[in-house]
């Protein structure tokens, strides 16, 4: 690092708490482009990793990001895991000037101008995935989700989607944050027996319904995942170790599967959050000072495309559907590389309209 201008990076991840996998691999891939870019003689700046840990905490977050704003040199910060977390720390972004480097998949309709998105939104996993599925699988779906704005958001979509193709939502039910009391869920997928199952559940909540169905289907093979498939569009190889086998048969888009794309990361998380270090690193090279512009400045006048789209400030990604086979991922089909649409102004499908009825 002799030379090299040190320049504090932000990491606001948690080390505990139910979403501490993800979290670790954001890390493990963050960590990784760190020490690439300071070994890196022709980068001429160090990045100092300055770390707060806000253990799983929600209401933690904008207190651990104000304080690295304001107590250290820190203007670019890796972390959140989920969208609440994410919400918390935009306002005071926009009130102390700094940037969120976010490497996780979200529900889209926001583009910031203090957040980099380096994973998928919707036109990027979850619109191609039920375009994939529907034909492959069959018309009538069950939706669930936790019960914050990734649940609420995706089975929107989803809902629009499948029934402006002449498909059906046979059942919803969202479980509150944390909930393992997946007992109703299951129930009525067994009354309905859906063609699949779009799983939006997070955390526990998921691992729990993953298991509770891996053992109905021992049970009753109508319910197997080559019959009725789980499908998701967060869940990674950094959550694998958490489910076990009942991950088996489940089906999942996202940009990165490891092996089956170069670079060698464990899972897509890993790999956004790698990409998006590499990326700063970029940006602010042989550019003194750079660190403190705000984003939009940042991406202004920087030689070569870059990644991030300048007025959306999302990327360009593959899109990979695979299912869980043999505890690994395999694709099943992979697109080229889509630009990031968070306002699905690109998407030419057409989204069913309301069905009002008068109420007396």
């Amino acid at each position: 690092m002799t030379g090299k201008r040190p320049i504090e990076l932000g990491l606001l991840y948690s080390r505990s708490g139910g979403y501490s996998l993800l979290a670790e691999a954001c890390r493990s891939g963050a960590a990784a482009a760190i020490a690439q870019v300071n070994a890196d003689p022709s980068i001429d700046l160090a990045f100092l990793p300055v770390e707060r840990d806000p253990g799983g905490d929600l209401d933690r977050y904008a207190p651990l990001c104000e304080d690295l704003l304001r107590n250290t040199g820190t203007r670019h910060i890796l972390g959140c895991v989920t969208s609440s977390s994410r919400k918390e720390v935009i306002p005071v972004l926009e009130k102390l000037g700094g940037t969120l480097w976010y490497a996780l998949p979200y529900e889209g309709f926001e583009a910031s101008d203090h957040v980099v998105y380096t994973h998928a939104c919707p036109n990027q996993h979850l619109l191609p995935l039920l375009d994939w599925a529907l034909p492959a699988h069959g018309a009538r779906a069950y939706l669930t989700g936790s019960n914050y704005i990734w649940g609420w958001e995706m089975n929107r979509l989803a809902r629009e989607r499948i029934t402006a193709t002449g498909g059906e939502v046979v059942g919803e039910r969202c479980l509150p944050l944390g909930s393992t009391e997946v007992g109703r869920i299951l129930e009525e997928i067994k009354a309905t027996r859906p063609a699949f199952i779009l799983n939006n559940l997070v955390g526990p909540s998921s691992y729990e319904f993953l298991a509770r169905m891996h053992r109905l289907a021992a049970t009753d093979p109508d319910f197997a995942p080559s019959r009725r498939p789980i499908l998701s569009c967060n869940l990674t190889e950094a959550e694998l170790p958490a489910i076990g086998p009942a991950a088996e048969g489940l089906v999942s888009a996202g940009p990165y599967f490891r092996g089956a794309a170069a670079g060698g990361f464990g899972s897509s998380p890993e790999a956004a959050a790698h990409a998006a270090v590499m990326e700063l690193a970029r940006l602010l090279n042989g550019r003194p000072g750079a660190e403190a512009l705000a984003l939009p400045a940042l991406l202004d006048r920087v030689p070569g495309p870059g990644m991030i789209d300048r007025t959306t400030h999302h990327t360009a990604l593959p899109v990979m559907i695979a299912r869980v086979e043999g505890g690994i991922f395999r694709p099943v089909k992979t697109l080229p590389a889509l630009p990031g649409d968070p306002y699905l102004a690109r998407d030419r499908t057409p989204v069913a309209a309301p069905q009002l009825r008068v109420v007396s």
